[in-house]
């Protein structure tokens, strides 16, 4: 039983929540409850899409830096590959997800809301990843934030580890969407129910090509193929061909 993550459902959309109060910080154990979380929504045909959110307050303000001061490199070793899975399942979800982000998501915080498919924050959130500044790195973030905002821009957040304010956030391209801190949640919940209706299968696929970066032709190429012969592939086309888009009634088979 998972004492610091929550999963809930409703009308096809499950809200993944971090509930570690005061500051939602994110230690091995938080780590291994969202792997595991995701682990059961990537196997629920019933979820088409995850918004993931910390409280109104605020969504993560990073690593356990206590946890961490008492590793020794022989621990550290021992858990990064478990850490540094979980801090991206979100990526390997089949479902859209979306973070809703309030108040802070740094370190660790925002390296788990990098690995989501969108990013949406209030227009007071302060976001970072200042592992630098306690002799560290993010494990998980580097490569993604490279590919979103570019290398150069990436380099000097994660060299200078200071804190991003939603301006500069959204014109960097490390978020999506800037609403106020109150209509977060529910802007998130917006985009997901967008969704719920959708072609289950050709997303998770779409999903698969993004997440296989430099091997995303080779993997497209498949993934495309494959969708042929499925139910939803038969009737989103047969539909499409008739009536247009925004018409075909998906099963998700």
């Amino acid at each position: 039983m998972a004492e610091f993550v929550t999963v809930d459902q409703a009308e096809g959309i499950a809200v993944l929540r971090i509930a570690r109060p005061p500051m939602n910080l994110i230690d091995l154990q938080v780590a291994l409850e969202l792997a595991a979380a995701a682990h059961e929504i990537a196997a629920d045909d019933s979820i088409a899409a995850v918004v993931v959110c910390g409280d109104q307050r605020i969504f993560s303000a990073g690593d356990e830096m206590a946890e961490l001061a008492r590793l020794t490199s022989e621990q550290a070793h021992a858990m990064v590959e478990d850490f540094q899975a979980a801090l991206n399942s979100l990526a390997r979800l089949p479902q859209p997800t979306v973070a809703a982000i309030s108040g802070y998501a740094l370190g660790a915080g925002l390296e788990l809301a990098l690995a989501a498919d969108r990013r949406i924050i209030g227009d007071n959130v302060k976001l970072g990843l200042p592992q630098i500044k306690a002799g560290l790195i993010p494990v998980a973030g580097i490569r993604r934030l490279s590919l979103l905002i570019g290398p150069s821009h990436a380099k000097d957040l994660v060299y200078s580890g200071r804190f991003v304010d939603p301006k500069e956030a959204a014109a960097l391209g490390l978020v999506d969407e800037v609403v106020a801190p109150d209509d977060v949640f529910e802007s998130a919940m917006r985009w997901a129910k967008q969704f719920t209706a959708g072609p289950r299968l050709a997303l998770a696929a779409a999903k698969r090509v993004f997440e296989a970066g430099t091997h995303g032709h080779d993997r497209a190429r498949r993934e495309w193929a494959e969708l042929f012969g499925t139910e939803d592939q038969q009737v989103g086309t047969r539909s499409y061909l008739v009536d247009g888009p925004d018409v075909a009634r998906f099963t998700g088979r």
